[in-house]
């Protein structure tokens, strides 16, 4: 795991996962330096114990305020239970669909959670950030949050790519543009199928919030920083209706790839 500082006020914690035939996934989680600092997302459970230790290096439990869910999938919700009980003065902010998915897992009261829906905006003392649905998602209690003071935009799952590498990889604009629109677009398929059945000018209505806030700074979960993009982003997805389905391997293959293990007689 690395710690980065992406966007004014923000530390990242990096991290990423092999996904076998389609490469490694960022997963990151966001720190943000506000006057009542927020957490955005928890991380692998894999990887609990590093996120942790570098989690309490950049701030102490006592001071976070926020621990923001993006939604309650298993690689946003790595040490939810764990920074929950470390911090005692943070609530949860989720929807009322994400408090009901989380809770399956990780029982939470009512009086550490904070009920966040689209359109909304939560004050951290020195600056209001404001929740959006993102235009593709895999979870019904998925939310972004958009930081106008610094040109922030949190997007959650949207705008994903899985990279050739595991490496760090500071902006997008360090990678052939074409391989990163390629990359998108796989991952819009995979995470999101249900857009190849969409109305295409519905669906089209739905980047104008992204296009409205025109964020220097895009930070999505699985996605290295995307800094000055956001033109390219929407072309991305307004075309991403039309891409090929993604289909996975089926039985045979795996069959196949397990016989390739075996040692040779």
């Amino acid at each position: 795991m690395h710690i980065t500082k992406p966007a004014p006020d923000v530390l990242a914690l990096n991290d990423a996962a092999e996904i076998p035939g389609l490469g490694f996934l960022p997963v990151n989680s966001f720190l943000v330096h506000a006057e009542q600092p927020m957490l955005i997302d928890t991380g692998l459970p894999t990887s609990r114990e590093a996120f942790l230790e570098q989690l309490w290096s950049a701030i102490d439990p006592s001071d976070l305020r926020w621990i923001y869910l993006t939604h309650p999938d298993r690689d946003h919700t790595g040490s939810l239970a764990e920074v929950m009980a470390a911090a005692p003065q943070a609530k949860l902010v989720t929807t009322f669909m994400g408090y009901g998915i989380v809770g399956i897992d990780f029982p939470i009261t009512p009086d550490r959670i904070y009920l966040l829906n689209p359109g909304q905006s939560l004050d951290l003392g020195d600056r209001t950030l404001t929740c959006f649905r993102p235009p593709v998602f895999d979870s019904p209690a998925t939310t972004g949050l958009h930081d106008a003071s610094t040109g922030t935009c949190f997007t959650s799952d949207c705008f994903g790519a899985p990279m050739a590498t595991g490496d760090l990889i500071e902006d997008i604009a360090d990678l052939p543009a074409d391989d990163v629109l390629a990359a998108q677009r796989l991952w819009v398929t995979v995470d999101s199928p249900w857009v190849a059945h969409v109305d295409r000018a519905r669906f089209h209505d739905t980047l104008q919030p992204l296009r409205a806030f025109d964020p220097t700074t895009v930070l999505s979960t699985h996605l290295p920083p995307a800094r000055d993009a956001m033109p390219q982003l929407l072309d991305m997805l307004a075309g991403s209706p039309d891409a090929d389905p993604f289909v996975g391997p089926d039985q045979a293959a795996l069959e196949a790839m397990l016989a390739g293990f075996e040692p040779a007689h």
